[in-house]
């Protein structure tokens, strides 16, 4: 059955369908072609909004921040967590909840420590971990679950290293992760409720809240003592605020990066000729890591609302109305991409959305495709052959989905020491 332009839009709401990408893709294709901007107003379960599906479009609205705010919905949940939001304030007060002046503030705590000269210092022991994790699939003895062994582990290795935890906190950040994103996974989630849903916060919060008095009385030489140390106009940042800047480092620094490395890794094996190309030519992988990630695109969606009118591809945007900016499909914008629904590790210039724009731009942006790099630099080389043993499996989430499960089959070189 042919879907519809109000269908494709209702399709952008449906967490399964970024679970089964074709779905999402198909939709997002019609809405580039006949509906644009379009307006999603039939599920009585949310709140209306413009969804925005073109690239150009996209990077309009994030490179005017000061007509497009991120409060109060920055975003995609339910009309009742909406007016929870409304009535009793936001629980996280991130840098994706917030607005200058405090997002020009809070921003810089944690920038030095993502500019190259910084991640150069990295590069070592992110190269270590990376062939830790490739090390491990020999062991499984040529066949495992790339999303449960490997995927999620590496980069949350990392960033416990960067955020100077102990690895015996493996489990727990690993849990909580899962589940502070997973809200609409039926595996995932720790439950259906929304005060359930809000224990996982809590939760987050009462382990940052110990390592920010930790740190706070005994300072190191990581980023949560920077973060716990922080001061603004001479004062710590309060309680709320120090806690939300772990809890986004922690879950943007784990989570989209393993979709990724897990996508990628997807893509490979349903692409051998790519795969051929860059065991055939490394000098090919910084090229090769853009396109998994633009082809990914981990982070689904943000959301905006316009503070004043605003015309944007021929439609006015009320002053008060809200964006959804779908940056999966400003990844496959025919316009903007040669042979957009092809992966191709070659792919120059590739000037992807996947890490957004303007202010708002992805903190760790330079981190996720270093981590990215590393693990495929060492896995490439020494994968011999490669194939599915299995059904694959996505997360259901409208935030930031990639896989679940990615069952494979390989035969893996050990690694050559220098």
């Amino acid at each position: 059955m042919t879907m519809s332009v109000e269908q494709a839009g209702l399709t952008v709401v449906d967490p399964s369908a970024y679970a089964e990408e074709h779905r999402l893709h198909e939709a997002a294709a019609l809405l580039r072609r006949e509906s644009p901007v379009h307006w999603v107003d039939g599920r009585p379960d949310y709140n209306p909004f413009w969804v925005i599906t073109r690239r150009a479009d996209i990077l309009e609205v994030e490179k005017n921040h000061e007509v497009f705010h991120n409060h109060p919905r920055p975003l995609l949940v339910p009309a009742v967590e909406d007016q929870r939001q409304a009535e009793q304030g936001q629980m996280l007060r991130t840098l994706i909840h917030i607005d200058d002046p405090d997002h020009k503030a809070l921003r810089p705590i944690a920038a030095d420590w993502f500019r190259p000269k910084t991640l150069r210092t990295m590069q070592d022991n992110v190269n270590r971990l990376a062939r830790r994790y490739v090390d491990l699939m020999v062991e499984r003895g040529g066949e495992c679950d790339f999303v449960a062994d490997v995927a999620v582990h590496y980069p949350l290795s990392v960033i416990l290293s960067l955020l100077g935890l102990p690895e015996s906190d493996f489990g727990r950040m690993l849990q909580l992760t899962q589940e502070i994103f997973g809200g609409d996974d039926p595996e995932r989630r720790r439950g259906e409720s929304p005060e359930e849903q809000m224990a996982v916060v809590l939760d987050f919060f009462a382990y940052f809240q110990r390592l920010i008095n930790d740190r706070r009385e005994t300072p190191t030489e990581d980023l949560a003592s920077a973060i716990a140390n922080a001061r603004i106009d001479g004062e710590h940042l309060n309680d709320l605020d120090a806690a939300s800047y772990f809890v986004i480092i922690a879950t943007a620094g784990h989570d989209t990066t393993s979709s990724t490395i897990a996508g990628g890794m997807h893509a490979l094996v349903q692409n051998p000729e790519q795969l051929a190309k860059l065991k055939a030519d490394p000098s090919l992988l910084p090229s090769a890591v853009d396109e998994i990630i633009r082809w990914v695109t981990p982070v689904k969606e943000f959301m905006r609302t316009a503070t004043r009118d605003y015309d944007i591809g021929g439609t006015t945007i009320k002053e008060g109305e809200q964006l959804l900016l779908l940056y999966p499909s400003g990844n496959r914008d025919e316009t903007e991409f040669d042979r957009p629904d092809e992966f191709d590790v070659t792919r120059k210039p590739n000037r992807h959305v996947a890490f957004g724009a303007g202010v708002h731009f992805c903190l760790g942006a330079q981190l996720a495709r270093m981590e990215t790099q590393a693990l495929f630099a060492e896995l490439v080389p020494r994968l011999e052959q490669v194939e599915l043993a299995g059904s694959v499996e996505g997360v259901h989430s409208t935030f930031v989905s990639g896989l679940k499960r990615l069952p494979i089959r390989y035969r893996l070189s050990e690694a050559v020491t220098a």
